[in-house]
């Protein structure tokens, strides 16, 4: 594996790449061992976002997954599954208030947070001091949508973050473009990484994967996936991966090979009028074959 994600070679993620690199699970492990999520977006509009995100990071084999949604959304979650733990935040976009209000309500520890899907931000300070709270306290960051402004890239530099953009996000966020054709877009992103000190995800036709060094990419698309919704599984099925052990480069190749995956067997199933929500148990059934216990 080490040989694979040499500097300078590009490694394309397939099925034995990713079977590699994810854990076994001990046969005496207990609720908690397996990876604990925390999932911070929603808005007034935007209420499904996080929720999908949290039902990604669920199949991905964690044990707990929390999720923190203005109060206002927060019925629908709770309303949607029992599975989901909700934090209900006091304002409709992240406030240092709602920041606050969530440390206080937040377990002792957090493996992996995905920040971002359908959030509005109110105070950039806001997301700030969220991100560099749950840095300090040891948990891997999966950024965003609404988190992927340039203000945050100081904050996170040589932490364990990834970053998901698409090509826009990516302008956003770096003050450049991704580039029109796949050589580019490997350079930028390998470069934008590098700048960093970041684990860069972009979506696209093909998703270019780096931190720096290393790079991969990931072809296993279907064109059905264009459906809104698949971005936000990817980003909290990246989070599971990272709460499960998987370093940030790792988690990020591993997370877009799957997520595309279970959109190709949502694909074959429904062809061209897939849901997202189609998407999730596909999720099981692509990670199933990776799955070994440990005595």
């Amino acid at each position: 594996m080490d040989a694979a994600n040499a500097e300078g070679v590009v490694v394309e993620v397939d099925d034995q790449y990713v079977g590699g690199l994810i854990p076994a699970r001990l046969s005496r492990s207990k609720k908690g061992d397996n990876g604990v999520v925390l999932v911070v977006g929603g808005s007034k509009i935007y209420h499904g976002a996080p929720l999908l995100a949290s039902l990604a990071a669920y199949r991905s084999g964690v044990d707990l997954v929390y999720v923190a949604v203005p109060e206002g959304i927060s019925p629908a979650l709770r309303a949607y599954s029992p599975s989901l733990i909700v934090l209900p935040l006091p304002d409709a976009k992240l406030t240092k208030g709602a920041v606050n209000r969530l440390k206080g309500m937040l377990p002792k520890r957090v493996d992996a947070a995905a920040i971002g899907m359908g959030l509005s931000v109110s105070r950039v300070d806001a997301l700030k001091e969220l991100v560099m709270y749950l840095a300090e306290s040891k948990s891997s960051i999966v950024l965003d949508a609404g988190a992927l402004i340039p203000e945050i890239l100081p904050v996170i530099k040589g932490r364990r973050v990834v970053v998901t953009p698409h090509a826009g996000e990516f302008r956003r966020l770096f003050g450049c473009d991704a580039g029109a054709d796949e050589q580019e877009r490997v350079e930028s992103v390998r470069r934008e990484a590098e700048r960093h000190g970041i684990t860069i995800l972009l979506k696209g036709w093909v998703d270019v994967i780096s931190d720096g060094s290393r790079v991969a990419v990931n072809r296993t698309h279907t064109s059905a996936m264009t459906v809104g919704g698949t971005g936000d599984l990817l980003s909290g099925l990246l989070a599971g991966l990272l709460a499960k052990g998987l370093e940030p480069f790792h988690a990020a190749a591993s997370a877009a090979y799957i997520n595309g995956s279970a959109g190709m067997n949502a694909y074959r199933r429904l062809g061209l009028h897939i849901m997202p929500t189609d998407m999730v148990d596909e999720i099981a059934y692509v990670m199933k074959e990776y799955d070994r216990i440990l005595e």
